[in-house]
């Protein structure tokens, strides 16, 4: 993977998405320290919709609002 400063990122942008487009990935420094990477954007993985569900569901055990309605908790957020 290529190391790109932000200056140079700026000025070659296109050719930067063209090499991405191509599959390689690219990260952005600032001053030497890593701020952002470039990648393909069929490389994100997507995790199938059942799975999510069920990690949904699974997080949900055990936790309850101990009394508290939505409708309070929405006012609650909107002071």
């Amino acid at each position: 993977m290529e190391t790109i400063g932000t200056y140079e990122a700026k000025a070659h942008f296109h050719r930067l998405l063209d090499r991405v487009a191509k599959g390689e990935r690219i990260t952005i420094t600032r001053h030497g320290i890593p701020v952002a990477t470039l990648q393909p954007a069929d490389s994100t993985r997507k995790t199938p919709l059942p799975e999510v569900i069920s990690q949904l569901k699974n997080f949900r055990r055990g936790r309850r609002l101990d009394g508290l309605s939505i409708r309070e908790m929405i006012e609650e957020g909107r002071r």
